[in-house]
C-alpha cells in the first residue's frame, strides 16, 4: 500500500472513484468464499518458511509500513474525528494483533460467522481479509526486491517498483474504500448494526470474540465520524498519488521532506 504526504481531499465521493472491479467484487460474497480467503491468508503466513532472513525483512517492512503510514495519514489521526479510523484501517486491518491466532480462531467458527452475522457484516469481514491477503502477496514481494540494508524511503521505493503489480497496488487502495463505504453502510442501518451487537454474546461463545470486537472496532469509529465519504476520498486519493509519484520515480514520493519513517516510532 502506498499513502502520501499531501494532505489535499477531493470533492468527489468516493463511491464515484470505486473500480468497477471493487464494485463487483463487494456485491458478491459467494458461499464459501470466506473459507477460501482463510486458506490463502494461512498460506501466505509462511511464505518464507525455512528462511529466517527473508521472515526478517519481511517483519522489519512490515513495521516500517505501518510507521509510515500513520506518518503519512498524522494529520487525521491528530482530528478526533478521524483518530479512530486512521488506527483501525492502518494498525487493525495492517498487521494488528495476533494475526496468526486471528487465523486458527477464523479457521474453526467460519460456518458460526456465516449464520450469525447480518450479511453486510459478513461482507466487510470478507474483504478485510482480502486485503490482508494482498497485502500479504504485495509484501512478500518487495522484500524480493528490496535493496541490502536499513529499509528508508529509496528503498523501499526501489522494492516496490521491482514487484511491479501496479493493478494490484491499485486494487488494494480500492478495497480501503470499498470496506469503508460497506462499513458505514451498516452504520447508517440501525437495524443492521443492532444485529452485529446482539451477536456479541454468541460470538464470544462460539470462539470468536475478538474477530467480533474487530468488527465492532471498525462500526464504532465510522460511526464516530457522522459521514465517512470524505475521509475515504482523501485516504484514496492520497495513496493513488503516492503510487503514481514511486512509479514515476519522483522524489520524496510520499512528501515527507525530512521526516523519516524509520524515526517516528509511530
Amino acid at each position: 500500500m502506498a499513502a502520501a504526504g499531501n494532505k489535499g481531499g477531493a470533492d468527489n465521493p468516493v463511491r464515484s472513484g470505486l473500480t468497477e472491479a471493487g464494485r463487483s467484487r463487494a456485491t458478491r460474497a459467494p458461499r464459501g468464499e470466506l473459507a477460501r480467503l482463510l486458506q490463502d491468508n494461512a498460506r501466505l503466513r509462511d511464505v518464507f518458511a525455512g528462511d529466517e532472513a527473508s521472515c526478517r525483512r519481511l517483519a522489519e517492512l512490515q513495521q516500517w509500513q505501518s510507521r509510515r503510514l500513520l506518518l503519512s495519514h498524522a494529520d487525521l489521526r491528530a482530528d478526533p474525528r478521524y483518530r479512530r479510523a486512521v488506527e483501525f484501517f492502518f494498525e487493525d486491518l495492517y498487521g494488528g494483533g495476533d494475526p496468526r491466532g486471528r487465523d486458527r480462531d477464523l479457521a474453526r467458527v467460519h460456518r458460526v460467522m456465516e449464520r450469525l452475522l447480518p450479511r453486510q457484516a459478513l461482507r466487510a469481514l470478507c474483504l478485510a481479509v482480502d486485503l490482508e491477503v494482498l497485502s500479504q502477496e504485495l509484501d512478500a514481494d518487495v522484500v524480493r526486491g528490496l535493496p541490502p540494508g536499513p529499509i528508508s524511503v529509496d528503498s523501499y521505493a526501489e522494492g516496490y517498483r521491482r514487484a511491479g503489480r501496479a493493478s494490484d497496488r491499485a486494487r488494494q487502495i480500492d478495497l480501503l474504500g470499498v470496506i469503508g463505504t460497506y462499513l458505514e453502510d451498516v452504520v447508517h442501518k440501525p437495524l443492521v448494526h443492532r444485529l452485529v451487537r446482539v451477536a456479541r454474546r454468541p460470538a464470544h461463545a462460539a470462539g470468536f470474540g475478538a474477530l467480533q470486537e474487530l468488527l465492532e472496532r471498525g462500526l464504532d469509529a465510522f460511526e464516530a465520524m457522522h459521514g465517512a465519504q470524505e475521509f475515504l476520498a482523501i485516504i484514496r486519493d492520497r495513496e493513488t498519488r503516492a503510487m503514481k509519484r514511486i512509479l514515476a520515480r519522483t522524489p520524496d514520493p510520499f512528501e515527507f521532506g525530512t521526516k523519516d519513517p524509520a524515526g517516528t516510532g509511530a
